[in-house]
């Protein structure tokens, strides 16, 4: 967790003390606790305001907002990053959140998923149900976190028709039904062998959409053109041209399938909300 702390925001602590014996609890409720209503008329007029962004650098949304939040006074702002995703934390006065909002929905716009504690998959489930929408899967060097992910979700049986998890050249072909030629002159991950996939799982599950991944998560694979951590993600629609988004993660292996996850939900996020 990285903070900005302002100096005028100051932490506050609880302390839980033993309360007076029971034979004096009316007294207390009657005279003390009277007198305590009077002299605290509320809880600190702090608020907390929170927003989750997908696919987009800690230091970039720093950049955006940072200076701009921190010269209102009274806000404390906070940044909480993860595998393709970072969390926005602000604390401070309503008036002072209010504008810090404005501010941050302005630069952050639709990058912002949700101001929950939703996840991003969470997200697209509810989304695509309340389109009347439906999902098919194909994935590859994903090897089925994408589905994984999605059936985590309670309801996900209403959007999600089939995941296809088609990691050898054959099943891509025999199950998708990838040309063959396809892969043999770009390679498995490129983006015609993407776009093929992508379009092949809408077409077996019959679904809204189609989203596949195709990629190297390493450390073996690499080759000269493409290095380890290339990725290629497609989604295809029925209402246009299929869309192929060439990415490039290199890190470990679980790390690079997460960040591949967040990228695809994303690129489907970002379309189900135009």
């Amino acid at each position: 967790m990285k903070a900005s702390i302002n100096p005028q925001i100051r932490s506050t602590h609880t302390f839980l003390l033993p309360g007076p014996p029971r034979e004096l609890q009316p007294m207390f409720r009657n005279s003390v606790m009277s007198t305590l209503r009077s002299i605290v008329k509320g809880p600190p007029p702090f608020e907390r305001r929170f927003y989750k962004i997908a696919v987009t650098g800690e230091s970039v949304i720093e950049e955006k907002i940072g200076k701009t939040i921190l010269a209102i006074p009274g806000i404390e702002l906070g940044y909480c990053a993860r595998p393709g995703e970072v969390d926005v934390r602000m604390i401070g006065d309503h008036k002072a959140l209010e504008q810090a909002d404005g501010i941050v929905r302005a630069r952050l716009g639709d990058s912002i998923f949700t101001t929950g504690e939703e996840t991003l998959e969470e997200v697209l489930v509810k989304l695509l149900t309340q389109k009347k929408q439906t999902l098919g899967i194909a994935e590859s060097c994903t090897g089925g976190l994408l589905a994984n992910r999605i059936t985590n979700v309670a309801g996900a049986s209403v959007v999600l028709l089939a995941g296809y998890i088609c990691y050898a050249n054959e099943a891509k072909i025999d199950i998708l039904g990838v040309d063959s030629k396809l892969i043999e002159e770009n390679g498995a991950v490129s983006e015609p062998v993407a776009r093929a996939m992508a379009e092949g799982a809408r077409s077996r599950a019959r679904s809204t959409y189609g989203l596949a991944t195709t990629g190297i998560a390493g450390p073996t694979g690499a080759s000269k053109e493409k290095s380890a951590g290339t990725v290629y993600i497609a989604l295809a629609s029925p209402d246009e041209n299929t869309i192929v988004k060439k990415r490039f993660f290199p890190s470990e292996r679980e790390t690079f399938k997460q960040l591949t996850a967040q990228a695809a939900f994303e690129l489907l996020r970002r379309k189900l909300i135009r």
